[in-house]
């Protein structure tokens, strides 16, 4: 049963807030009909991007970590709506879907318990039924030509990502993902820690490249991992950059571009890496808001792109907080519009 709850014109004018004399992005996107076929409009849709957000935070839940990242899509689809329509934006080439919505499974899931094996069996198994519904959608929307921009939930969302858009072009894909873990850790049922490994294993994902990887919290048995695997698998650290200064920003974007950018790609953004957003494993020392920015307008220039992934946001803090990271998360989104654009 679809879980998807289609973003519809009555959401759209409680959204968008409109005032004399400004036109904001809400007013120029497009909609889906519910009463018909999402392939057959997404093939007649004159869009470069469909935005669909993942309410669900059981793949945090599995991976034995707090909830939260359910909230992430309404606080951003308000955020991004608001936002002013201009000539530096392009709204109308965006259509928005809606969003898979897993109310039931996150009421469910807060009241159980991860430390108990009954329980995380419990969510790993429906993980694995989020990952059919997430990959369906991906897979349309890029059989039909399309990008895919996808909002919140956890991080075991990549494997829907990868292989739906893997499906979708008859190949393998590469992915590029900035985050401060590999989330390459064993098969064990499906989790927030693991949506790359079961890509990697299953051949849906060929070289995968972590960007900003922190030191104290990558295990020595992964490191031997990635180093055995290493023409397919490779890493820079956000300690190598920010703390020792071996290496510089662009240079290992450059690098991570050659190992990844010679066939299609998707662009891994998980908020765990970035200073100051509340996520399942906020870090008080990442990647600046502006790096982030500017690791998706490098990324998304290229012409093998093929999604925008972004997740790990647990938006439900103080309302500073709320509406400073749904900010950020929307200018993601744009800045990724405004790349290919460009």
């Amino acid at each position: 049963m679809s879980k998807l709850s289609f973003f519809t014109n009555s959401d759209q004018k409680k959204i968008v807030k409109k005032r004399s004399g400004d036109s904001k992005f809400g007013q120029h996107i497009q909609l889906f009909n519910a009463s018909k076929p999402i392939y057959e409009q997404l093939q007649h849709l004159d869009v470069d991007y469909v935005l669909f957000g993942v309410s669900e935070d059981v793949g945090v839940f599995a991976n034995r970590g707090l909830p939260g990242t359910y909230y992430t899509w309404q606080a951003v689809i308000k955020e991004l709506l608001n936002t002013e329509a201009n000539h530096f934006n392009h709204a109308e080439r965006l259509a928005v879907l809606g969003h898979l919505d897993f109310y039931k499974e996150h009421e469910t899931f807060g009241v159980l318990n991860y430390q108990k094996a009954g329980d995380l069996k419990k969510a790993r198994l429906v993980v694995s039924e989020i990952d059919k519904q997430v990959n369906k959608i991906v897979h349309d929307i890029v059989k039909a030509g399309k990008i895919p921009i996808i909002i919140g939930g956890g991080q075991n969302n990549a494997y829907g990502c990868i292989k739906g858009t893997s499906l979708a072009l008859k190949s393998k894909i590469n992915a590029i993902n900035l985050d401060a873990h590999t989330d390459f850790r064993n098969e064990e049922g499906r989790h927030s820690g693991n949506g790359f490994t079961y890509a990697f294993n299953e051949g849906f994902l060929d070289k995968y490249f972590i960007f900003g990887l922190h030191e104290d919290h990558t295990s020595q048995r992964i490191l031997n991992k990635i180093k055995k695997l290493s023409k397919r698998l490779a890493y820079t650290t956000f300690e190598s950059i920010y703390i020792r200064k071996e290496t510089k920003f662009m240079k290992e974007c450059d690098r991570a571009l050659q190992f990844i950018g010679q066939r299609p790609f998707g662009l891994e953004i998980d908020c765990n890496a970035i200073e100051g957003i509340p996520s399942r494993q906020m870090t008080p020392s990442g990647i600046s808001p502006n790096r982030a920015r500017e690791f998706v307008n490098f990324f998304g220039k290229h012409k093998k792109v093929k999604y925008l992934h972004i997740s790990e946001a647990a938006i439900k803090n103080s309302k500073k907080n709320r509406i400073n990271s749904a900010r950020l998360l929307s200018n993601l989104i744009t800045d990724f519009m405004r790349a290919k654009s460009v």
